[in-house]
């Protein structure tokens, strides 16, 4: 199987890098650092690092000395100002959803002009008639679930 060598790969990726690193000075005074040891230089006692990059917590910004602050009971009022905006405007996307369904269910009846020569549909008109319909539901669909989300946000 060709995924035992693979992880096996990863395995030895994920170890920590480590070589031996000399400082070495020339009769000059010329300083070189290098992984062969060679006349005139001294091994490096170093950490070993990772070649995996460490998770960093996000940095908290403290709120500055004069910043605005807003009471409790102020900050509750506008809560519930936003909760009832919300909930009306959830009110009338619904609303609005249910009445393009309506509108898309009637735009799916056949129509005379929709028929071909032979009697039968032609569902390509049909389609061109009704996708305008069925993005419009798409889009109350996703402001509905937008909205709903907002309302789950709220304290």
């Amino acid at each position: 199987m060709r995924l035992t060598p693979m992880i096996g790969l990863l395995a030895l990726a994920s170890l920590p890098a480590q070589a031996e690193i000399y400082k070495c000075t020339d009769a000059a005074g010329h300083v070189t650092y290098s992984n062969v040891a060679t006349k005139g230089c001294a091994k490096m006692n170093l950490e070993p690092i990772s070649t995996i990059p460490a998770a960093k917590p996000a940095a908290k910004t403290p709120t500055p000395a004069g910043f605005p602050r807003v009471e409790e009971n102020a900050q509750k009022a506008r809560d519930s100002d936003r909760r009832k905006i919300l909930e009306q405007e959830q009110a009338t996307e619904q609303a609005s959803l249910e009445a393009a369904r309506k509108k898309l269910a009637d735009a799916e009846e056949p129509r005379p002009e929709d028929r071909n020569v032979g009697g039968s549909i032609n569902q390509g008109k049909l389609q061109e008639r009704t996708q305008p319909l069925r993005d419009q539901i798409q889009l109350h669909e996703r402001n509905l679930e937008a909205i709903r989300k907002e309302l789950q946000n709220l304290r």
